[in-house]
Protein backbone atom coordinates (compact mmCIF):
# COMPACT_ATOMS: atom_id res chain seq x y z
CA UNK A 1 0.00 0.00 0.00
CA UNK A 2 1.19 3.18 -0.92
CA UNK A 3 -0.23 6.71 0.29
CA UNK A 4 0.45 10.00 -1.74
CA UNK A 5 -0.82 13.15 -1.04
CA UNK A 6 -3.72 11.43 1.01
CA UNK A 7 -4.83 9.11 -1.82
CA UNK A 8 -4.22 5.04 -0.85
CA UNK A 9 -2.99 3.02 -4.29
CA UNK A 10 -3.63 -0.93 -3.82
CA UNK A 11 -0.12 -1.81 -5.29
CA UNK A 12 1.82 -3.96 -3.91
CA UNK A 13 5.73 -2.61 -2.86
CA UNK A 14 8.30 -5.29 -4.12
CA UNK A 15 11.16 -2.97 -2.75
CA UNK A 16 12.24 0.42 -1.08
CA UNK A 17 15.75 1.52 -0.75
CA UNK A 18 16.07 4.09 1.85
CA UNK A 19 18.82 6.70 1.26
CA UNK A 20 20.38 9.11 3.87
CA UNK A 21 21.10 12.25 1.73
CA UNK A 22 23.63 14.48 3.50
CA UNK A 23 23.64 18.30 1.42
CA UNK A 24 26.21 21.00 1.95
CA UNK A 25 25.62 24.79 2.02
CA UNK A 26 29.72 24.45 1.60
CA UNK A 27 32.29 22.06 1.73
CA UNK A 28 36.05 23.20 0.23
CA UNK A 29 39.20 21.99 1.45
CA UNK A 30 41.76 23.96 2.76
CA UNK A 31 45.40 23.93 1.49
CA UNK A 32 46.32 21.33 4.51
CA UNK A 33 44.00 19.19 3.06
CA UNK A 34 41.36 19.61 5.71
CA UNK A 35 37.79 19.39 4.81
CA UNK A 36 35.29 22.12 5.93
CA UNK A 37 31.78 22.24 5.27
CA UNK A 38 28.53 23.47 5.98
CA UNK A 39 26.19 20.89 6.46
CA UNK A 40 22.12 21.97 5.55
CA UNK A 41 20.71 18.28 6.76
CA UNK A 42 20.52 14.67 6.29
CA UNK A 43 17.55 14.24 3.89
CA UNK A 44 15.75 10.89 3.69
CA UNK A 45 14.77 9.68 0.00
CA UNK A 46 13.63 6.43 -1.34
CA UNK A 47 13.21 4.61 -4.73
CA UNK A 48 10.31 2.59 -4.53
CA UNK A 49 9.47 -0.50 -7.50
CA UNK A 50 6.16 -1.80 -7.33
CA UNK A 51 4.33 -4.82 -8.37
CA UNK A 52 2.78 -5.61 -11.19
CA UNK A 53 -1.90 -4.99 -10.94
CA UNK A 54 -4.45 -6.80 -12.34
CA UNK A 55 -6.59 -3.62 -11.73
CA UNK A 56 -5.57 -1.22 -14.55
CA UNK A 57 -7.87 1.01 -13.77
CA UNK A 58 -5.77 1.31 -9.66
CA UNK A 59 -2.46 1.45 -11.78
CA UNK A 60 -3.31 4.02 -14.07
CA UNK A 61 -4.60 6.36 -10.96
CA UNK A 62 -1.45 5.71 -9.63
CA UNK A 63 0.72 6.59 -12.94
CA UNK A 64 -1.88 10.25 -13.16
CA UNK A 65 -0.71 10.64 -9.45
CA UNK A 66 2.93 9.78 -10.27
CA UNK A 67 3.43 12.03 -12.93
CA UNK A 68 1.45 14.90 -11.94
CA UNK A 69 2.58 18.08 -13.16
CA UNK A 70 3.27 19.32 -9.32
CA UNK A 71 6.23 20.53 -7.23
CA UNK A 72 5.80 18.49 -4.37
CA UNK A 73 3.97 15.70 -2.75
CA UNK A 74 2.90 14.35 0.30
CA UNK A 75 4.27 10.27 0.57
CA UNK A 76 3.76 8.24 3.10
CA UNK A 77 5.88 5.01 3.13
CA UNK A 78 6.95 2.37 6.08
CA UNK A 79 10.12 2.92 8.37
CA UNK A 80 12.12 0.52 10.10
CA UNK A 81 9.21 0.01 13.12
CA UNK A 82 6.73 -0.37 10.31
CA UNK A 83 5.22 2.93 11.56
CA UNK A 84 4.08 5.29 8.27
CA UNK A 85 6.84 8.06 7.78
CA UNK A 86 5.10 10.79 6.04
CA UNK A 87 7.72 14.05 3.84
CA UNK A 88 7.02 15.94 1.32
CA UNK A 89 9.21 15.39 -2.03
CA UNK A 90 9.07 15.42 -5.63
CA UNK A 91 9.19 12.27 -7.73
CA UNK A 92 11.67 11.52 -10.06
CA UNK A 93 12.66 8.63 -12.63
CA UNK A 94 9.42 7.32 -13.29
CA UNK A 95 9.10 4.07 -15.42
CA UNK A 96 7.69 1.25 -16.06
CA UNK A 97 7.36 -1.52 -18.93
CA UNK A 98 4.43 -3.44 -20.89
CA UNK A 99 4.44 -6.95 -19.68
CA UNK A 100 1.16 -7.97 -21.89
CA UNK A 101 -1.40 -6.74 -24.03
CA UNK A 102 -4.68 -9.11 -23.50
CA UNK A 103 -8.25 -8.10 -25.64
CA UNK A 104 -6.69 -4.82 -26.16
CA UNK A 105 -6.00 -3.90 -22.50
CA UNK A 106 -1.94 -3.13 -21.86
CA UNK A 107 -0.63 -4.46 -18.23
CA UNK A 108 2.09 -2.82 -16.86
CA UNK A 109 5.13 -3.94 -14.28
CA UNK A 110 8.15 -3.16 -12.98
CA UNK A 111 7.04 0.39 -11.85
CA UNK A 112 9.70 2.61 -9.96
CA UNK A 113 10.06 6.03 -8.78
CA UNK A 114 12.33 8.12 -6.74
CA UNK A 115 10.66 10.29 -3.89
CA UNK A 116 13.35 13.49 -3.34
CA UNK A 117 12.48 15.05 -0.23
CA UNK A 118 11.93 18.59 0.04
CA UNK A 119 13.48 19.25 3.63
CA UNK A 120 16.02 17.42 5.95
CA UNK A 121 14.62 15.03 8.29
CA UNK A 122 17.93 15.94 10.52
CA UNK A 123 19.88 18.80 11.42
Amino acid sequence: MIIIDDEEFDISIISLTRRADFLDKTAERTVDGRLHRELIGVYFNYQLKLGASLNVSEYQRLWEKLTEATDFHDVTVPDETGTPYTYTAYFSNIGDELRKTKDGQNYFKGLTVNFIARDPART
